[in-house]
């Protein structure tokens, strides 16, 4: 079977309706994931992490969602926010695309490739994988991220478009041979 094809916004499920208005809505689409709702789970986190905006990012996750990424061990949304915050201070021009690679009812995995430049004008492609769990509203719960970095060159390139939102006409990693 081949990788989950991109889908675009919108669409999908709807967040569980809460009548109380005591519980905070979810992050739809929610499990239990189909192939189709899992590419799309995947779209919107690319989606919001080409947004480099850390504060949008963390509200995806739950209160107390644990991370590893590479060997730093994250908690709660105040630590993802201040982890974020670093990351695109460090990691400049950050172009990312995700590709669901596998998908049970509540855990999404996903391949990505993103490039950025340091500061001195190094370009860097960093690939890897990240292993997700959500809760019952569609909040990650747990992300377990792998990631390696190999240096480019400018002219090596392959996420070209404007900063922000990768455009539905871009080729996904698949395409690009990544």
């Amino acid at each position: 079977m081949g990788p989950v094809p991109a889908v675009q916004r919108g669409g999908g499920s709807r967040p569980p309706s809460h009548a109380s208005g005591d519980a905070m809505p979810g992050k739809p689409p929610v499990p239990p994931f189909t192939r189709e709702t899992a590419a799309e789970k995947a779209r919107l986190a690319e989606d919001a992490w080409n947004s480099r905006t850390p504060d949008r990012v963390a509200l995806a996750y739950t209160e107390d969602s644990r991370w590893r990424n590479r060997a730093e061990w994250i908690t709660g949304r105040d630590e993802i926010v201040a982890f974020l915050t670093r990351k695109w201070a460090r990691e400049l021009d950050y172009r990312l695309i995700k590709e669901v690679w596998a998908h049970d009812e509540r855990r999404i995995a996903v391949r990505f490739a993103y490039e950025w430049h340091d500061d001195s004008g190094t370009w860097f492609r960093s690939y890897g994988n990240e292993n997700w769990e959500f809760d019952d509203s569609g909040l990650m719960r747990v992300r377990l991220a792998c990631i390696n970095d190999t240096p480019i060159q400018e002219s090596e390139r392959r996420c070209h478009w404007p900063l922000g939102r990768r455009p539905d006409d871009h080729p996904g990693l698949s395409d690009l041979g990544l």
